[in-house]
């Protein structure tokens, strides 16, 4: 079986001309057999992509062939297959959603290499922040890291107004998934006068593609935005499973709740989601087991093609 590269990559830089980079940049990915949802905005590119290497080297290379793109960092892993169904990519605002206009992310605090980063976790002078939402680090997270309890990323601002004081707090250290969370929240510190602030170069994939598992201080597993759900610290795809209805990542013993049925409920969704819409998610997820019983894709390329949709990058370019 022929390993899958899974590519998680962010740059910001001028972006102009959005959806002519969109077009330019899908037909590059649907050519090169590659999947996966890339995001672009005014500010720079965000994203993951799959495929084999082959096709996964020829995106970055396109990519580093564009301006301000040549010093674009990609952090890898592996799987058996391809975590996405589909390739994408979308045009948004920001391409990671802070919701605080003007963050000048040339300014972002200073990058702690992973090997750096226990040091910094036994400092008792240093506030390390985690600044990724609360299921995020339901799952997994750095021993004694502060704790946002945020459910979105834009409530950062809000969160930093309430609990952070520039005369008070410093210095101060934070981390995220794959690092670009803290470009943006590390920068908007720094221009709220916090003066000694500090990221973790590469985010937590970097940190457990680095260190030796005996020696680290990371607890649990690690959330990423794809099909695996979450990654071990060997970068291998986790024991959570994901819920259909909202999107959530989900234990084993939250499968054995009542309130779980596959597609339709978990424990986290079943008291807000009305019992009509919990019958149409049932419906969606019985027909998907029927197309996988019948050997057909229920999405992705191989359905719409199925569907007499023509090529199928004419539906994903909708975004």
């Amino acid at each position: 079986m022929t390993e899958t590269v899974i590519c998680t990559l962010y740059r910001f830089t001028p972006v102009a001309e959005l959806e002519r980079w969109r077009a330019r940049l899908l037909a590059v990915m649907q050519r090169s057999g590659v999947l996966g949802t890339l995001v672009l905005a005014g500010e720079g590119i965000n994203g993951t992509i799959a495929g084999g290497r082959g096709g996964v080297e020829a995106v970055l290379a396109w990519l580093r062939r564009q301006p301000g793109l040549g010093g674009l960092e990609a952090r890898e892993s592996f799987a058996d297959a391809p975590p996405f169904k589909r390739a994408r990519v979308k045009i948004r605002r920001e391409i990671v959603t802070l919701g605080v206009d003007g963050v000048d992310v040339a300014r972002a605090g200073g990058h702690v290499e992973a090997e750096d980063w226990n040091a910094l976790l036994d400092d008792d002078e240093v506030l390390v922040i985690d600044t990724r939402n609360q299921y995020e680090v339901s799952i997994g997270a750095f021993d004694g890291a502060v704790n946002p309890r945020t459910t979105h990323f834009r409530e950062f601002p809000d969160f930093a107004a309430r609990q952070l004081d520039a005369n008070r707090h410093r210095p101060i250290a934070m981390y995220c998934t794959g690092g670009i969370r803290c470009e943006k929240s590390t920068a908007y510190l720094k221009r709220r006068g916090f003066e000694r602030v500090y990221q973790l170069k590469g985010g937590i994939l970097n940190y457990l593609s680095s260190v030796p598992e005996s020696q680290s201080r990371w607890r649990g597993e690690c959330f990423v935005f794809d099909e695996r759900v979450t990654v071990d610290h060997r970068l291998r795809r986790g024991r959570y499973d994901q819920c259909h209805a909202c999107r959530m990542p989900i234990s084993d013993a939250d499968k054995r709740s009542d309130r779980y049925t596959p597609g339709a409920s978990c424990p986290h969704c079943f008291e807000r989601t009305p019992a009509a819409r919990r019958s149409r998610f049932l419906q969606r997820e019985k027909q998907m087991a029927l197309a996988a019983r019948r050997g057909m894709a229920h999405m992705g390329p191989e359905a719409m093609a199925a569907r007499g949709a023509g090529h199928p990058g004419n539906a994903r370019q909708s975004g």
